[in-house]
Formats: C-alpha cells, sequence, structure tokens
C-alpha cells in the first residue's frame, strides 16, 4: 500500500528465549526447520503489497543483518526495500533504546515519513499469517487515530499480554500486562468466547503518521504497551481490528517449543503450504534430503539432510543439513540443523573429535538442539528428567525443555 511504511521491532535481549539468543537476537532465531522468526512478519508486508519495510535492531545483530542482507533484495526498478536501522551513538543521544518506542522515536529520521500516510509498528517474534491491508482499510475507515489488532485470549494468557476494552470497535481502555484480579475482571469480555475472556493486543500497530509523531514527541515515554496506547486513547480514536486467525507470541522457551512442535501435526493451525501467501526466507539451494531404511512419521524436516540406516524420528522439527547417524531415535524435539557440511579435511582444522550433527545409536526426547552441533554416539537427552530451570557446560533446562547451545559438543556416552 503506498501510504503505508512498516517498522519491525527487532527486540531486546531476548532472555526468555535464552540460551536460543546468546549469541542472535531474537528475530533471527531460527522456525520450523528452515526460516527465522523475522521471516514472518516481513513476508506478511510482501504478501499484503507493503514493500517498504525498516527493521530496528540493537542486540547480536549479526546474523539477523546477515540473513537481511542475503535474503530480502528487491530489484532496481522498485521503490522496495527492507532497511536495517542498527542502534547508533549520535549528538543527542549516546544510549541504548529505553524500549519500543523510544527505538522508533530516535529513528523518525530514517523513516520514509514524507511519503506515508500510516506507520505500522510490527514484533519480531511471533507467528502467524495476516493481510495487513485489511487491517489498514479499516483503520482509514473508521478514521482511526490509530489501531490494533487484537484477539480474545484466555484469562491465564491475558497477564503477559496488553488487555483492552472497547466499545464498538474503539478501544476505550488499555492496560499493559495486568496482574492483579480487580483489574482483570474489570476488563473481562461480557460475553466470553470459547473460554477465552479478554481482548488482548496482538502488538500490531498502525497510526497515523502526524499522530505518531505527536505521541512520541515526550522523550520520557520510552514503550508503546506501557505508555504510548494509554496515552493515544485518551486523546484520541484508537479503534480495534479483531483477528480470528492462528497467532502465537513465540518470545519463551516454551512457546517456541509447542509452536514448531505443532506444525509436525497434520491438523497444524499453521499453515507454511500456502502458495497464496508464501513464507519467504534464504534460498539456500541445498540438495534433497536423503533418508536410508528410516522410520520417520509426524515430522517436519528441512533440506540438505541425511539420516541413516535404522534411525526412527518421529513429532520432531529436523533442520536444514541435519546430520543423524544409524539407529539414533529422535523423538518430541527440535534438531536446528547446521550452517555448513564438513569434510574430514575441515574438521581436522578445527581439531574436532567428534563430527558435526548426531552420532550413532543416540535417544533424543524433548531436546532441543540449536545449530552447529557436535553430538557424539551412543548420547542419550530427555527432559523427562528435569522438573526445575538449570544451566551446565554443555546444556540448559528451560521450561522443561532439555537446550543443546549453539556449536556445543556432546562428548560420546552423555546421558543427560
Amino acid at each position: 500500500m503506498p501510504g503505508t511504511i512498516a517498522v519491525i521491532m527487532g527486540g531486546g535481549r531476548g532472555t526468555r528465549l535464552y540460551p536460543l539468543t546468546r549469541e542472535r537476537a531474537k528475530p533471527a532465531v531460527p522456525l520450523a526447520g528452515k526460516y527465522r522468526l523475522i521471516d514472518i512478519p516481513i513476508s506478511n508486508c510482501i504478501n499484503s503489497g507493503l514493500r517498504r519495510i525498516s527493521l530496528l535492531t540493537q542486540f547480536e545483530t549479526a546474523s539477523l543483518h546477515r540473513h537481511i542482507r542475503t535474503t530480502y533484495n528487491f530489484d532496481q526498478f522498485t521503490e522496495g526495500y527492507v532497511n536495517i536501522l542498527a542502534a547508533e551513538q549520535t549528538m543527542a543521544s549516546d544510549s541504548w533504546y529505553e524500549g519500543t518506542a523510544d527505538a522508533v522515536r530516535r529513528n523518525l529520521r530514517h523513516l520514509d515519513l514524507s511519503a506515508a500516510d500510516n506507520v505500522l509498528i510490527l514484533s519480531g517474534d511471533q507467528l502467524y499469517r495476516m493481510d495487513f491491508r485489511e487491517l489498514i482499510a479499516q483503520h482509514e475507515q473508521d478514521d482511526c487515530d490509530a489501531s490494533l489488532a487484537v484477539l480474545p485470549v484466555a484469562r491465564e494468557d491475558a497477564s503477559s499480554l496488553g488487555v483492552l476494552q472497547t466499545t464498538g470497535r474503539r478501544i476505550v481502555d488499555f492496560v499493559e500486562k495486568p496482574k492483579d484480579e480487580p483489574t482483570l475482571d474489570r476488563l473481562a469480555l461480557p460475553n466470553p468466547r470459547d473460554g477465552r475472556s479478554h481482548l488482548a493486543s496482538m502488538g500490531i500497530y498502525v497510526f497515523k503518521r502526524e499522530v505518531l509523531i505527536d505521541l512520541l514527541a515526550d522523550p520520557e515515554k520510552s514503550d508503546f504497551g506501557r505508555e504510548i496506547i494509554p496515552q493515544a486513547i485518551k486523546q484520541g480514536h484508537v479503534g480495534a481490528f479483531e483477528f480470528d486467525g492462528y497467532w502465537e507470541d513465540i518470545g519463551t522457551i516454551k512457546a517456541f517449543y509447542d509452536a514448531n512442535l505443532e506444525l509436525t501435526s497434520p491438523k497444524s493451525r499453521f499453515n507454511f503450504f500456502d502458495e497464496e501467501a508464501p513464507i519467504y526466507t534464504h534460498p539456500r539451494n541445498l540438495p534433497p534430503t536423503r533418508l536410508n531404511h528410516c522410520h520417520v512419521e509426524d515430522t517436519v524436516m528441512a533440506d540438505g539432510c541425511i539420516v541413516d540406516d535404522e534411525c526412527e524420528i518421529s513429532g520432531s522439527v529436523i533442520g536444514v543439513r541435519t546430520l543423524v547417524g544409524a539407529g539414533t531415535v529422535i523423538t518430541n524435539s527440535i534438531v536446528m540443523g547446521l550452517d555448513y557440511f564438513e569434510s574430514e579435511a575441515r574438521r581436522a582444522e578445527r581439531h574436532a573429535d567428534i563430527p558435526i550433527g548426531i552420532g550413532r545409536n543416540c535417544r533424543l526426547s524433548g531436546a532441543l538442539i540449536d545449530k552447529n552441533c557436535r553430538i557424539g554416539d551412543n548420547v542419550e537427552i530427555d527432559s523427562s528428567h528435569y522438573d526445575e530451570d538449570m544451566e551446565t557446560d554443555l546444556f540448559v533446562v528451560r521450561d522443561g525443555i532439555v537446550i543443546i547451545p549453539r556449536a556445543t559438543t556432546i562428548p560420546s556416552g552423555t546421558v543427560i
């Protein structure tokens, strides 16, 4: 849409997704075997006809920048771009971003505002498919100063989101992450929908350009949910665009794990096989996956994998270039794969005793194996052994899931 530009928030430290964010920004975390989280909002923009996109980044940005640079290159005959705006020191400020609103405020001078009637603000760590043209059309039809995409959620989920009340399609009250019961009672829907008792913000906003500039004028207001949205409701018309499709905030390890494993089900609520609105990512030109006398069921497997004899894989997501040794059993796990194939000569150069990938006769259950790990032979990893979060040199336990951090080597015979 020629009158709208999109701004995607690159996220903060991503502590809730640690250790996946130990060496990468949240939007760069791999998703569904071959994608990254950032591919979701960018693809939604492209499929909605929005091709002027700015990405605001700050923490552990190298892999995210590389992915954007090698993936989203529009041709020179269009006005489209995905512009990376990294945090920078200026004569006015030498500090990091103080919040989502502060990040946008400090980049207003870099945004293509002169040709924009509206500014669409998006998160970089959600899984959903939305045609933003419908949101923007309602926003303009109702002559709103700002509009929020909203959806009904269960009471137990409301305390981690921005919760609102509406009159018709107008938002009249908004509280960011309400914790106390009286506030949750006050904001409850009069008629719950299938057990979903509250309307919550999806973290997707569209503002009139002038309104956004005015709301960001106060440097003390640093966050959209806590300060900017409540202020917009007080002084203007803020609309609610109700979304009825699949949406998941995958900013925690448990939510990330569950969302990935749901993709392995034939009844998965999110469909990557939609040619009308595809999800784009980096084209790798990998060979097809090869399965040698294996049993695989309810599994998503990306390109370039080699799975050896007598392996069993079920209910799992297997990422690009994954190598699995003979006799290994993988159940309800996420294996993010490899960034490269490794020859014997390259392994010798790295002084690596264990080949990259997963060795022979391993047993993985409820595990999350980050990229470029070396799992030796006869390794057992079972998340059912752990009830509490913990961290060791070899693994991290979060939300009952055993995570092997990026490029970790697990010696043969290890039991976790």
